[in-house]
């Protein structure tokens, strides 16, 4: 674990002791090497001139003109080289240890993808052997390297890498459950079912997207905290992503974002092996990933050998480390499958089992002697130092912190609570209140005022929109932007690139649980991010989606940028909160609930228009998800129940006003949260909608989709079912009928 090979230094003083040959060699500069003696060459890095081959062979009687200095290093080299052969021997032993791992894993379920693990398997081996920094006792460690397997559906290679250095949520077991019910190896990674997984991935893209929102977290924290005597945030973001993931967009926007940002401490493995499911690439994808990436500003290195290369991917690593100004994308080829006689190199073995005669094969062709899942006593041996190195990697860094709390304690609290997920005590009274008589704003502005008293008292909070910060109104005002060299600013400018955004959110928020990032757009486009909300709500990540312009309220700019369908969809979707507030109070009252909720993403919709401050609107309502805003009913007995959210709540409230002059007894319901209100008591629920009083009228500029649950069969919803129009805001709310005239027909048709 996190050990350079000193074959990585050889390498070096080897290279340039043979380009540094005279064409005049002299007897006392020359040095005959062993018949058969192999140097490891450069070929794979991209100052190599090209080659097909990996090595250099030199015949005994092949003379090399080399100074006396560089002839001692090129001895040490021979001797290191002779002396590394049985370390070679037992690499290549848990190379194939990870290898048949995935492949017995597959086999038994008779489901999943081989082909990748059996391909990677080497630079995951030295990866999780010999580069990174983690404690498997611990998979929770602050200062952790992390890893994320982009390339989701390859998971048995994490799970293989996982089991062998000893982490308690997978044991063999576990490998042996592969994706059963119950599992602790699902079918792609699940940061919520197994510790020591950082991120949820599988939706090719998503992964080296958070990887992105990770180094950024690091890159942030950094500059926060770290000192001249102390550099207390120090870890690296490794993932392997594949040409699945180069070909979806999100890979794209982040990774172009990681370039601007200049995140020196990522380190992105594509694994080059040219299939997909349908067959070779060549078929769809022929761009040269190389120049794509240097042109987002990575920089590039290429390993032709990934297959048994094991010193080019330690000269890799080596390598990218040494550049702190840019992310690093190794290109590693490698032969999907490798040692199945004959299914590797197609797309028959990306996913699905290699059957039990091919199995037996691969075991022949790799001479693989022991039954399935069985892990060599010196494989096992050699990986078993990982849990007291672990162990002492952490102690180490504690040891580090104490002394870093003595000289810097402000800092050192702040930082302690972001890596705790502590919330500073009474952090909720810096949200501003209101009144009737506070002006009337739109909810777009109110969320302004929550995110800058936000920002002031939670240490973690930091995040930005995409290319809208200026209508979404997100700048945090105190505080500059993040950027290659300020760092330490929390405003990020995610560009025009919604999907990018939402999973990169994903990734800062997964890397500490004081980490609380919030990200912004037009409700509409979230369309462009779905897949990373989805994915926020899945891998319990609490990100903040500060989405404004909910409505047909935003008016001239028309039906592609007025929402009519996103509110039923959120509200559809597992473990996320939809919360469309109705004034300042309600604002507010989304945010707490938002900052409270860590392991469950939150979706502000707000509008475009100005509101009024509601009499009877609250902070603690929203934490309710529905409330009484006003009743003039006794025993809780209305006529008739009017419910609304967001701009049409005052709506409702207008309706109420002209139907109690008439006599009726109206309550008026503020619907903030439908998934807030399913959570309380049964009691409350009935406090609110009683069963028995059946006249219900709900308004809301949206679909109607998914009232009928609220409303009942004997209800009516007021609403939009059809796409929007280009005109002034409150002229559409007329034409489409969202108005107190419709509500106050629709409430006497029912009392």
């Amino acid at each position: 674990m996190a050990a350079s090979s000193s074959l990585t230094l050889s390498q070096a003083i080897v290279g340039r002791a043979i380009s540094s040959h005279g064409s005049n060699p002299t007897p006392s500069d020359r040095l005959s090497l062993p018949a058969g003696f192999t140097l490891p060459s450069f070929s794979g890095l991209k100052s190599s001139t090209p080659s097909s081959s990996h090595s250099t062979r030199l015949s005994g009687s092949r003379q090399i003109r080399l100074s006396s200095r560089s002839r001692s290093a090129i001895k040490a080299a021979a001797v290191e080289t002779l002396d590394k052969t049985t370390e070679t021997s037992l690499v290549e032993k848990s190379v194939n240890t990870i290898r048949f791992l995935a492949i017995d894993a597959v086999e038994k379920a008779n489901s999943g993808h081989p082909g990748l693990p059996m391909g990677c398997a080497p630079m995951g081996h030295i990866l999780y052997d010999e580069i990174m920094r983690y404690n498997p006792k611990n998979p929770y460690w602050f200062n952790r390297d992390r890893f994320v397997l982009s390339a989701g559906h390859g998971c048995m290679l994490q799970y293989a890498l996982l089991h062998l250095a000893g982490y308690d949520s997978v044991k063999e077991e576990d490998l042996k459950a592969f994706r059963q019910w119950g599992s602790r190896t699902p079918g792609h990674p699940e940061n919520f079912e197994t510790p020591g997984v950082e991120v949820t991935t599988g939706p090719l893209g998503q992964g080296i997207a958070n990887a992105v929102g990770l180094a950024l977290a690091e890159k942030h924290l950094a500059a926060r905290f770290n000192k001249p005597d102390s550099e207390i945030v120090d870890h690296y973001t490794y993932a392997i992503l594949g040409d699945g993931c180069q070909m979806e967009g999100i890979a794209n926007e982040a990774c172009s974002l990681a370039g601007h940002w200049g995140l020196g401490k990522l380190i992105a493995f594509y694994d080059d092996n040219h299939i997909s499911i349908d067959g070779d690439t060549e078929i769809a994808f022929t761009e040269s990933v190389e120049t794509r990436f240097e042109g987002l500003g990575w920089h590039i290195i290429w390993v032709k050998n990934g297959n048994t290369g094991y010193d080019e991917i330690r000269a890799a690593i080596k390598e990218a480390k040494a550049v702190k100004d840019k992310p690093t994308l190794i290109k590693v080829t490698t032969t999907i499958g490798y040692g199945s006689p004959n299914k590797a190199n197609s797309y028959s073995v990306h996913g699905s089992a290699l059957g039990a005669k091919e199995v037996d094969a691969t075991r022949k062709n790799l001479a693989w002697p022991y039954e399935p899942f069985h892990v060599p006593e010196e494989v096992k041996k050699h990986w078993s130092r990982h849990v007291p190195e672990g162990a002492a990697l952490e102690a180490e860094w504690n040891a580090k912190f104490a002394e870093y709390e003595k000289k810097y304690k402000e800092e050192a609290a702040e930082l302690k609570s972001i890596i705790k997920g502590e919330l500073p005590a009474g952090w909720e009274k810096a949200l501003p209140t209101y009144t009737p008589e506070s002006p009337a704003d739109a909810t777009r502005n109110l969320s302004q005022q929550c995110l800058n008293a936000l920002a002031k008292v939670l240490p973690g909070f930091l995040g930005g929109s995409a290319d809208l910060a200026s209508s979404n109104m997100t700048l945090l005002k105190m505080f500059g932007d993040f950027q290659k060299n300020t760092p330490e600013e929390r405003n990020v400018r995610f560009g025009v690139r919604e999907h990018g955004m939402g999973a990169i959110c994903n990734g800062i928020c997964l890397h500490s649980p004081g980490l609380i990032p919030y990200c912004a757009t037009f409700f509409v486009f979230t369309d462009y991010m779905r897949a990373a909300i989805r994915i926020s709500a899945l891998s319990e990540s609490g990100v903040i989606y500060v989405m404004t312009h909910d409505s047909i309220g935003l008016g001239e700019d028309g039906p592609t940028h007025q929402p009519i369908e996103h509110l039923a969809s959120f509200r559809a979707m597992p473990n996320i909160l939809m919360l469309r507030p109705a004034d300042g109070n309600e604002t507010a009252g989304a945010y707490k609930v938002a900052v409270l909720n860590r392991k469950r993403p939150s979706i502000l919709a707000l509008s475009r228009q100005k509101l009024p401050n509601l009499p009877g609107s609250s902070i603690e309502g929203v934490e309710k998800g529905g409330y009484i805003l006003t009743d003039n009913s006794s025993g809780n007995k209305p006529d008739v129940i009017l419910i609304g959210t967001g701009s049409e709540l005052e709506i409702a409230a207008k309706a109420a006003d002209e139907l109690r002059k008439e006599g009726k007894a109206v309550r008026v319901v503020s619907f903030v949260s439908w998934e807030l209100f399913d959570e309380q008591s049964d009691a409350y629920k009935e406090s609110v909608l009683p069963a028995a009083v059946t006249a219900r009228v709900s308004i809301e500029a949206g679909s109607t989709f998914g009232w009928e649950k609220i409303v009942g069969s004997k209800g009516k919803a007021i609403g939009i079912d059809r796409f929007g129009a280009s005109a002034p805001a409150g002229k559409i709310y007329k034409e489409f009928g969202i108005t107190a005239e419709a509500v106050i027909v629709a409430a006497k048709a029912l009392c």
